[in-house]
């Protein structure tokens, strides 16, 4: 029997095929956009545990070489990207926030359908999750403050308040009461794909009257991103000399962001064409982890 968490990138499709048609049955939700991501990093932090952390001391050349391959590779490409094909200031911005945005939580489902180190990929999506604090606003600053504003104290207080914030006390609450908490924890996957799935209808519905004119070029920057990123990640650990198993777990967490931060931040801070790259690569990312997840679970390491 298929879950419905495994159709989230059709399911996300039609919504956005939705919204993108009747746009004003959505719109005057923007602002529902934060509180919900914020609802989705709760859930995300009722699946970690103390000992996720304590794996930073167990392997820290792994983590540092995976913060840095992800902090410099998608932030990089991003730019990259939106100058050789000519992006507009606010899709680059948006573009820029997608790459200095930290792991996506569905990282850790496609590393383990891919066969490869999930306590790396645990740790590096929380690690990453926490430093993205300093290192979003500070990366957006450096690679866009030149042709956009970009308020960055302003968005690390938002990144404490939308994600640190749920994040720890998710961990903090499955730590002190995690075997009464198992029933909510099943609900959170169901959840955070309806939540998200909202969120990117969301963004479409705001950017119906020119979505047509844009999304092409949207779609292929954010493929070309997913896909450097992907294979940036596997190249460059390759050539670090890590095992298979390892190599698969850095392209995917360097290829997988959270992309709905990246859609919180470009609506607070930016405009709502700025959170189209982030939406669009919600969906993307989910399809080009499921497909490298099962030619990689077919193949010896």
């Amino acid at each position: 029997m298929i879950r419905l968490t495994h159709l989230f990138p059709l399911l996300a499709i039609l919504a956005s095929i939705l919204a993108w048609q009747y746009p004003d049955l959505l719109t005057p939700y923007k602002s529902w956009i934060i509180p919900m991501l914020a609802v989705v990093m709760f859930g995300m932090g009722l699946t970690l545990h103390i000992a996720d952390f304590r794996h930073v001391f167990q392997m820290p050349r792994l983590i540092i070489v995976g913060v840095m391959l992800q902090y410099t590779i998608m932030p990089l490409t991003a730019v990259a990207l939106s100058r050789i094909m000519d992006l507009d200031p606010v899709l680059t911005a948006g573009m820029v926030l997608v790459g200095t945005c930290p792991g996506g939580t569905a990282s850790n489902v496609i590393c383990y359908l891919a066969k490869g180190n999930v306590a790396l990929s645990i740790t590096l999506t929380a690690v990453s999750t926490f430093l993205a604090v300093l290192l979003t606003p500070a990366l957006t600053v450096l690679l866009v403050s030149k042709t956009i504003d970009v308020p960055a104290v302003d968005m690390l207080l938002s990144i404490l308040a939308i994600v640190i914030a749920p994040v720890s006390t998710g961990v903090l609450l499955n730590h002190l009461a995690g075997r009464f908490l198992k029933p909510v924890r099943a609900m959170f996957p169901l959840l955070s794909v309806v939540t998200i799935i909202s969120i990117i209808a969301i963004v479409v519905s705001l950017n119906a009257h020119h979505v047509d004119k844009i999304a092409a070029s949207v779609l292929l920057a954010v493929f070309l991103h997913n896909s450097a990123g992907l294979l940036l990640g596997y190249t460059a650990s390759r050539m670090l000399g890590y095992s298979a198993a390892e190599c698969r777990t850095l392209a995917i967490e360097v290829g997988m962001q959270n992309s709905g931060l990246a859609v919180a931040l470009a609506i607070k801070y930016f405009t709502a064409t700025a959170a189209l790259p982030g939406a669009i690569f919600s969906i993307w990312h989910n399809i080009s982890g499921s497909l490298l997840a099962g030619f990689w679970s077919n193949r010896k390491k």
